[in-house]
C-alpha cells in the first residue's frame, strides 16, 4: 500500500517568533490583571465584613491605643441627630403685612357697604372679589350690621390679629393658631360679631417662623464639635473579636489598626499571582502543544482563549467576596462546551487552570477548586458524546450531585455549618449544575459556527429520516438514498477505527450525494432494470456534465436547507478532481484513441481535493460500495483486494494528499470496510431451481450498475466506477 509523504516542518519567520513572544505576554498580562486587579480586598479577603460571624477568636498580635473614628463618628452622629429643628425668630414684617391685608379688605368691605346704587345681591358679589375666601353667610352677617356694629368688629378684628402674629407661628402650627382665635376675641361682642371676627382673622393668619437648614446645621455642628475623640485600647493577646459574634464596622476597624487585614499593594501577593499565571500557563501551552488537532487551528485556539477569558474574568467580578455565588457559578458550563466539541480531554485539561485562576485568593479557595473541577469532571464523564439533548440535562445533574458531596465533604467536619446551611449550598450546587449543562449547549448552538464545528445536537438532527432533504432524496432517488445509507455505515465504522469523528462522518455521508436528487434518472442506482438508459442518447460531454452537476446541484440543495459548512465539505469533496473515467474513455474511443483531442477538464470534478479525515473516508467508502455492488467479489480476499485497489487509485491520483491520513489509518480503513462488506455482500446459499434463475437475472442486472453512470454498453472498456476508478 502506498503511504503518504509527510510533510517537512517549515521554520517560521523571525515575525512569527515575535508574534508569539507578544501574544504570551499580553495572555500573561490579561491573566495576572485578572488575579490582582480583580480580587477581594479588605475583610472579603479572610472572609470578614459587616454583618457576618466571625468564625474564631481574634486575638490581638500586639499592644495598641488609637483613636476610632468609627466609634467617634457614631457618637458624634447620634449627638447630631438628638438636635431639634432651628426655626427662625417670628418675622415682624409678615405680621405688618397680615395686618395691612386685613385693613385693606376691611375697607374694601365698608365701601361696598356704603355702596347705595348697589343691591343685596351685588354687594354679596362685590364681597366674593375679596382676595380671601369668604364664606357666603359670613358675608350676608357682614352685610345685615349696622354702621356701629361693623365698626366694633373691625376695630376688634385688627387687634385680634395683631395679637395672634405677635406669638410665633411656624408651618405645622397654622391649624393650631386658628383654633385658638376665638379665645382672643373680646368677651364684650355678642356672639354673631365674634364669630365674624374670628373668621375675618383667620383668614389672615400666616406662619410668621419658617425651619432654617442653615441654623440646624449650625447647631448640629456645634454638638458635633463638643464630642470628644473616642479612643479604644487592646493588650497583646486580647480578644478583639470573639467566634460567633456579628462584625461591625468598629470591629473591622480594629482589625485594620492591629494588621489582621492585608493591605492593597501587597507585593508578595502580586507575586504569589504571577507564580499562579506562569505554572497555568505553562501547563496549558504544554497540554495544547501535545493536541495538533488544537494548536495547529487558530480557530480553536481563539475559541478556547474567548471562553477562557469570559469564564474567568466573569467569574472574578461577580463571585469574589460572597459566600454562596462561588458555588452558584456555572464552571462547568466551560468544560461541557469544549468536551462537546473538541473532547472530553480539553474540557477536563483545560478547566484545571481556569479553576485555579478563578478561586485565587478566597479564604475557601481549596474547598471551591475542588468542588469546580469534581462537578466538571463528573460532568463531562456523563456527558459522552452528547448524542441526544438530554445528555446535556443529565450532565448538568451529574455535575449537581457530584458538587454536592464535594461540599459535604468540606462542610460536615465544620462546626459552625448548620442543616440549613448545608441545604442552601447543596440547592446552589443543582442551579450551579443544571444552568451548565443549559450553558454548554446554548453555547456550542450559538457559537460552533463560527469555527465551522457542526454540534453533536445539530448532526442529530439533520440524521433523522424526517429532515425535509433526507426526505426529498428518499422520494425523488431511493436508489441513491440507500448507496448513502451504505456508505455512512462504511465511513462510520471506519471512522470508530481511525479515530476520527463517526457522527459527522455518518451525516456527511448521508448527505454526500443529495444533488442526484435533481436528475435522478440520469444515476444507474436509480434505474428500474430493463428502462431505456437516458445516456445512451447523449454524447460523452454532456453525460460528464449532468453527472459532474450533482456536485453543484448538492451544494445549492444543501445551502437552501440551511446545512452546516462543515457538511458542505462532503458534497464538494466527496470526489475531489477526480475523472468520470467512463465518459472520458467513450470520449478519447470516440476520438480514434487520441487522447491529446479530448479536453480531460471537461470530465473532472471540480474539487476540491478531500481536506480532512472524514470527507476522505466518505470519498474511499463511496467508490468501495459502488464497486461492491457492481463487481459482486466472490470471497474476502476479492473483496480485500477490490478494496484496496479503490484506496491506492486515490493514492495515486493525490487525492488523500491534503490528509492528515496516514498509512496505520489506511490500512485501519482497509480492514473496516473489508469487514463491513463482508457482513452486506456475503455469499447467498443454494435456492431451489426457479429461485436460483430469478437470483441469476437479479445478479445480472446488479453486476452492470455502476455508480453514477448508465450500465455499459458493449464495449471492450470494462468499467465499474465511472468516476473513482
Amino acid at each position: 500500500m502506498a503511504t503518504i509523504a509527510k510533510q517537512p516542518a517549515t521554520r517560521w519567520p523571525g515575525w512569527h517568533t515575535i508574534f508569539w513572544v507578544v501574544l504570551l505576554f499580553a495572555i500573561g498580562g490579561l491573566l495576572w490583571g485578572a488575579l490582582v486587579w480583580l480580587r477581594p480586598t479588605g475583610p472579603e479577603t479572610l472572609n470578614l465584613g459587616v454583618g457576618t460571624v466571625a468564625p474564631i477568636d481574634i486575638n490581638a498580635p500586639f499592644s495598641i491605643t488609637y483613636e476610632s473614628q468609627v466609634l467617634t463618628e457614631q457618637q458624634r452622629e447620634a449627638a447630631a441627630r438628638s438636635v431639634p429643628p432651628v426655626y427662625t425668630p417670628p418675622d415682624t414684617h409678615i405680621a405688618r403685612q397680615q395686618v395691612d391685608k386685613l385693613r385693606a379688605a376691611l375697607a374694601f368691605i365698608t365701601a361696598t357697604r356704603a355702596d347705595s346704587y348697589a343691591s343685596f345681591e351685588q354687594k354679596l358679589a362685590d364681597l366674593a372679589l375679596l382676595d380671601v375666601d369668604l364664606m357666603p353667610d359670613t358675608a350676608e352677617k357682614i352685610l345685615s350690621l349696622n354702621s356701629d356694629q361693623w365698626q366694633t368688629v373691625q376695630q376688634e378684628a385688627v387687634l385680634v390679629l395683631q395679637q395672634v402674629m405677635r406669638s410665633t407661628i411656624r408651618e405645622g402650627q397654622l391649624a393650631d393658631a386658628r383654633r385658638n382665635i376665638p379665645n382672643l376675641v373680646s368677651f364684650s361682642l355678642p356672639e354673631d360679631q365674634a364669630e365674624i371676627v374670628a373668621e375675618l382673622v383667620s383668614l389672615y393668619v400666616a406662619p410668621n417662623s419658617f425651619y432654617s437648614e442653615e441654623l440646624t446645621e449650625e447647631k448640629r455642628q456645634q454638638v458635633r464639635e463638643a464630642i470628644r475623640p473616642v479612643t479604644r485600647s487592646f493588650l497583646r493577646g486580647e480578644t478583639v473579636v470573639r467566634r460567633g459574634k456579628v462584625l461591625s464596622e468598629a470591629d473591622l476597624e480594629a482589625l485594620q489598626y492591629l494588621g489582621l487585614l492585608p493591605g492593597e499593594d501587597n507585593a508578595r501577593i502580586d507575586l504569589s499571582a504571577f507564580v499562579l499565571v506562569v505554572l497555568t500557563m505553562g501547563f496549558t501551552m504544554l497540554y495544547l502543544y501535545r493536541q495538533p488537532s488544537l494548536w495547529n487551528e487558530w480557530r480553536f485556539l481563539c475559541y478556547i482563549g474567548v471562553f477562557f477569558f469570559l469564564f474567568l474574568f466573569t467569574a472574578r467580578l461577580l463571585i469574589l467576596g460572597h459566600t454562596i455565588l462561588p458555588f452558584l457559578y456555572p464552571v462547568a458550563g466551560f468544560g461541557i462546551l469544549l468536551a462537546a466539541l473538541f473532547g472530553s480531554q480539553p474540557g477536563m485539561v483545560l478547566s484545571l487552570p481556569l479553576s485555579l485562576l478563578i478561586t485565587y485568593g478566597m479564604p475557601n479557595a481549596l474547598e471551591v477548586t475542588v468542588y469546580y473541577l469534581l462537578s466538571t469532571f463528573f460532568g463531562i464523564m456523563m456527558l459522552g458524546r452528547g448524542q441526544r439533548v438530554l445528555t446535556y440535562f443529565w450532565a448538568g445533574l451529574g455535575s449537581a450531585v457530584m458538587g454536592a458531596n464535594a461540599i459535604l465533604a468540606f462542610r460536615l467536619s465544620d462546626p459552625f455549618t448548620d442543616l440549613i446551611g448545608l441545604l442552601l449550598l447543596s440547592g446552589t450546587s443543582l442551579s450551579a449544575g443544571i444552568a451548565s449543562g443549559i450553558l454548554g449547549i446554548l453555547l456550542q448552538l450559538v457559537s460552533a459556527p463560527l469555527i465551522g464545528k457542526v454540534t453533536v445536537v445539530q448532526l442529530m438532527e439533520l440524521s433523522r429520516p424526517d429532515h425535509p432533504l433526507l426526505r426529498f432524496i428518499l422520494l425523488n432517488a431511493p436508489g441513491t438514498y440507500q448507496h448513502s445509507l451504505q456508505v455512512a455505515n462504511l465511513a462510520e465504522q471506519a471512522a470508530e477505527q481511525i479515530g476520527a469523528d463517526p457522527l459527522l462522518t455518518r451525516v456527511g455521508a448521508l448527505y454526500h450525494d443529495a444533488g442526484k436528487a435533481l436528475n435522478p434518472q440520469f444515476f444507474i442506482e436509480n434505474h428500474v432494470p430493463g428502462t431505456p438508459n437516458p445516456h445512451d442518447a447523449l454524447s460523452p460531454e454532456e453525460s460528464a456534465a449532468i453527472i459532474i452537476a450533482h456536485v453543484p446541484d448538492g451544494l445549492k440543495l444543501a445551502r437552501k436547507h440551511r446545512l452546516p459548512d462543515r457538511l458542505l465539505d462532503f458534497i464538494a469533496e466527496h470526489h475531489g478532481t477526480m475523472l468520470t473515467r467512463y465518459q472520458y474513455a467513450q470520449a478519447v474511443q470516440a476520438a480514434g484513441g487520441d487522447a491529446s483531442l479530448v479536453d480531460e477538464e471537461r470530465f473532472r470534478y471540480p474539487g476540491p481535493r478531500p481536506q480532512t479525515r472524514e470527507t476522505a473516508l466518505v470519498m474511499i467508502a463511496d467508490g468501495c460500495e459502488a464497486r461492491a455492488r457492481a463487481e459482486r467479489p466472490a470471497n474476502e480476499a476479492e473483496l480485500a483486494r477490490m478494496i484496496k485497489d479503490v484506496i491506492d487509485k486515490r493514492l495515486a491520483s493525490g487525492q488523500l494528499d491534503e490528509t492528515t491520513l496516514t498509512t496505520r489509518d489506511l490500512i485501519s480503513i482497509q480492514d473496516s470496510f473489508t469487514a463491513t462488506l463482508k457482513g452486506i455482500y456475503h455469499p447467498r446459499i443454494a435456492y431451489p431451481k426457479l429461485e436460483q434463475e430469478t437470483a441469476s437475472v437479479h445478479e445480472a442486472a446488479t453486476q452492470a450498475d455502476t455508480e453514477e453512470s448508465e450500465p455499459a454498453p458493449a464495449s471492450p472498456l470494462p468499467i465499474h466506477d465511472s468516476s473513482s476508478n
